[in-house]
C-alpha cells in the first residue's frame, strides 16, 4: 500500500492540537484520514460516492424487507386457521 502525503492543511487535522474539536473527534474515535479522503473528492464525486451507497444499502435491505414480509404472512395464515 502507498504512504498517503497530507498537505499541512491536511496534516493540522490529521494530528489536531489537543483541546479542538478535531482532537475531541479523534479521541472520540473518528478516523480524521477517512475526512481528509472525503475532502479530497469534488462535491460531484461526494454526491455520487453516496448516491452509489445508498444503492448498495437499497440492495442489502430488499432480503430482509421481504423476510420481515414473509414472517407476517405466515403469522397471518396461522392465525386465521
Amino acid at each position: 500500500m502507498d504512504k498517503v502525503e497530507y498537505t499541512e492543511a491536511e496534516r493540522w487535522l490529521i494530528e489536531p492540537r489537543e483541546g479542538t474539536a478535531a482532537a475531541r473527534a479523534r479521541d472520540f474515535g473518528v478516523d480524521l484520514s477517512l475526512t481528509v479522503s472525503n475532502l479530497r473528492l469534488t462535491p460531484e464525486e461526494r454526491v455520487r460516492h453516496l448516491d452509489e451507497f445508498q444503492a448498495e444499502m437499497r440492495e442489502l435491505r430488499k432480503p430482509v424487507i421481504t423476510a420481515k414480509q414473509n414472517a407476517r404472512d405466515r403469522a397471518g395464515t396461522e392465525t386465521s386457521r
